[in-house]
């Protein structure tokens, strides 16, 4: 297996990226991950490599930015961030060395970001999605999780924590949660925009998320046009592919035999 260390321009920015792959395997699909609000191409740890080892293909993974050692982001955020990131998703797919069918693996805020790329560009080069605890609109409990977070930020572990991932910790906790409490981001919802998706897509849940409710998985199947599966996972909360890794990863390779 070799861990190739990429920079891509996308956005206007240099982003870090990472390609996962063996080099004389024989073509198999490209996994790409998007990470989470507070995540990067280090805070996925090694799953992106171990999802790579059951299904075979390669993996690829990037700091969106204003994470982990990419380009610092354009503060402050405005509440159509993700829409941009979706945008920028399609430059770092043209700009990736990448083969073979591609299928979109995002946790949370990487989840709605590949939702938002299939709704808007009719993802042609996407077989599927594994969308892990995507959010399509915010909720009572999504606002005090943040809140609490927020509140903890300054005299708990969290930032340094953070600092193991990303070049500037304060500004990618702020320029990140700021705008999800914001009063301006609380009316955000992107349900009409999911009936532009027909793509096949796996959604996948922890019971116990702290983040969000069932209500948002049952608001994407509602509307979207392609076939849904969505498996929930019991004794897990939003970070499913920590606590549940073996369960999200038998989901990812369901979805690539079915869908590649």
């Amino acid at each position: 297996m070799k861990r190739e260390e990429l920079s891509i321009r996308a956005g206007g920015a240099t982003l870090e990226a990472q390609l996962i792959r063996d080099l004389d395997e024989a073509r198999g699909p490209t996994l790409v991950f998007l990470h989470e609000g507070l995540g990067s191409t280090s805070a996925w740890r090694d799953f992106p490599a171990r999802v790579r080892e059951r299904v075979g293909g390669s993996a690829f993974l990037y700091s969106r930015r204003g994470y982990g050692r990419s380009d610092p982001a354009v503060l402050p955020r405005r509440p159509d961030f993700m829409h941009e990131e979706a945008e920028i998703l399609a430059e770092v797919l043209a700009s990736a060395p990448l083969a073979g069918p591609k299928v979109l693996v995002g946790h949370s805020d990487g989840g709605t970001i590949a939702l938002l790329y299939a709704a808007r560009a009719q993802a042609e080069d996407v077989r599927a999605i594994v969308a892990i605890a995507p959010h399509v609109f915010v909720e009572d409990i999504t606002e005090a999780r943040l809140t609490a977070t927020r509140s903890a930020y300054a005299a708990g572990d969290l930032r340094e924590r953070l600092a193991r991932h990303h070049a500037d910790p304060d500004a990618t906790f702020h320029g990140w949660i700021d705008l999800w409490l914001s009063p301006d981001f609380r009316s955000w919802n992107i349900e009409a925009e999911l009936e532009g998706v027909n793509v096949p897509l796996v959604l996948v849940q922890g019971r116990q998320d702290e983040n969000g409710t069932l209500a948002q998985l049952e608001a994407i199947a509602a509307r979207v046009r392609g076939p849904v599966t969505t498996i929930l996972l019991d004794d897990c909360g939003h970070q499913a592919h920590r606590a549940q890794p073996e369960g999200v990863i038998a989901a990812i390779a369901d979805a690539v035999r079915a869908f590649t």
